[in-house]
């Protein structure tokens, strides 16, 4: 059970909390990025197995990430994080191709159930 995870949120403890978390449950966390911008960048670089992103980041937000994401790779995997709240933004997410996505403040064995269910 392993799979290379890429982080991607604008806060910097964000990132680090889902890195314990994943990293203390068998998983590998081969990148991270502050925005969707360098998210893509990174996805291209790194190929990961799976992407978990945040959706509201400055720059470039994750739904339009998500889809630069899919152009690159139709087959990408990525779960989407929001805050309580935005139904309508992870309703797009969905429909843009998220495989599924964890509620902000999350527990973590919330954040490996998202991860093993989309890494099969």
């Amino acid at each position: 059970m392993g799979g290379k995870i890429l982080i991607v949120d604008d806060a910097a403890f964000m990132r680090m909390m889902i890195k314990d978390v994943l990293t203390k449950n068998g998983f590998e966390v081969i990148g991270e990025a502050e925005n969707g911008k360098i998210a893509i960048d990174r996805y291209k670089e790194l190929s990961p197995d799976l992407v978990i992103m945040d959706i509201t980041m400055p720059e470039m937000n994750g739904i339009d990430a998500l889809k630069g994401i899919k152009a690159v790779n139709g087959a990408a995997k990525v779960v989407m994080c929001s805050a309580m709240g935005q139904q309508a933004m992870v309703i797009e997410a969905i429909q843009s191709g998220a495989k599924d996505f964890i509620v902000k403040p999350f527990q973590a064995d919330r954040v490996c159930e998202a991860v093993r269910k989309v890494l099969g």
